[in-house]
């Protein structure tokens, strides 16, 4: 890619993230002030937590700006929800948070359509593959499925978040509408995005982490604009031009899937101009 990012290794990735969260333009907790939400300061707790893993209720206070009273309340009654779990003396995520996300996807079917195609695409390349999506400006991890890449990133997790950057981000924000906040971009984005547009294909070139390569292709919804992405990432010996090649069948075959789930969301529910009984967005819902 023309465009270097100096990130060259997973620590010093997070230690950016670490920085920007002190600095308060990561994902860190707003201050608590007047007129503040409950929900709010819940929720701040909760990223608090999930950037901690535990935490005691004094520090969980400080750094969401919350009275101690007021943190200690919310968090028993996150306990009695099991979103938090008391572990020692301190506060952890509970398991309703991991079933809840868990359910989340980006577009009805996702999970599901993409579970077979990424399953082959392993076998074939023996490479690891992941689904990402755009969120806060980060390329977040929705499912990885382990390859030979994971011996140089070490233990993959579903819902890591990552730099735009990275090939599976720079396919979606290429194709995103430009007011897309992700702060001042390098001055040969506007080429490099073209470029990206045209092939359908975005690479990485160990620009991330060093003895990592990527390449990600974008995954469609029925409105043509990219919902997700592919990325399938391998080490610097491989062909990345071919692995683009198989790459691109394997989103074409996930795209078209996600098309088809969602004309079965969708189609069922309507007769002659009309909702059918048990129709609506809470139906679709379920169905996805």
């Amino acid at each position: 890619m023309a465009a270097k990012t100096g990130v060259s290794s997973v620590s010093q990735v997070r230690e950016q993230e670490n920085r920007a969260s002190e600095s308060g333009s990561g994902t860190g907790c707003p201050p608590w002030a007047g007129g503040r939400s409950v929900l709010e300061g819940a929720f701040g707790l909760l990223r608090a937590l999930e950037r901690a893993e535990e935490a005691g209720l004094s520090s969980l206070a400080s750094e969401c700006g919350l009275p101690k009273t007021t943190a200690h309340r919310l968090l028993e009654q996150l306990v009695g929800l099991g979103a938090v779990e008391r572990c020692g003396g301190g506060y952890r995520l509970g398991p309703r948070m991991f079933r809840l996300g868990q359910g989340w996807q980006p577009y009805p079917g996702l999970r599901s359509v993409a579970r077979e195609p990424v399953r082959r695409l392993v076998g074939a390349t023996g490479a690891t593959v992941g689904i990402n999506v755009l969120w806060e400006g980060q390329t977040l991890v929705l499912n990885w499925a382990s390859g030979e890449a994971n011996e140089v990133l070490g233990p993959l997790q579903n819902g890591v978040a990552w730099p735009w950057f990275t090939a599976a981000g720079k396919i979606l924000v290429a194709a995103a509408r430009p007011a897309l906040p992700l702060g001042p971009m390098p001055g040969s984005w506007l080429r490099e995005s073209a470029e990206i547009r045209e092939r359908g294909v975005a690479y990485d070139r160990e620009e991330v982490v060093t003895g990592v390569c990527c390449v990600a292709v974008p995954l469609y919804g029925t409105s043509g604009a990219p919902v997700a992405s592919l990325c399938v990432l391998t080490d610097p010996s491989h062909n990345l031009e071919r692995l683009a090649d198989v790459a691109q069948r394997t989103g074409r075959a996930i795209s078209a899937g996600l098309r088809g789930t969602a004309r079965a969301v969708i189609e069922p529910t309507v007769r002659h101009g009309v909702l059918a009984p048990g129709a609506g967005p809470a139906a679709e819902h379920r169905r996805g």
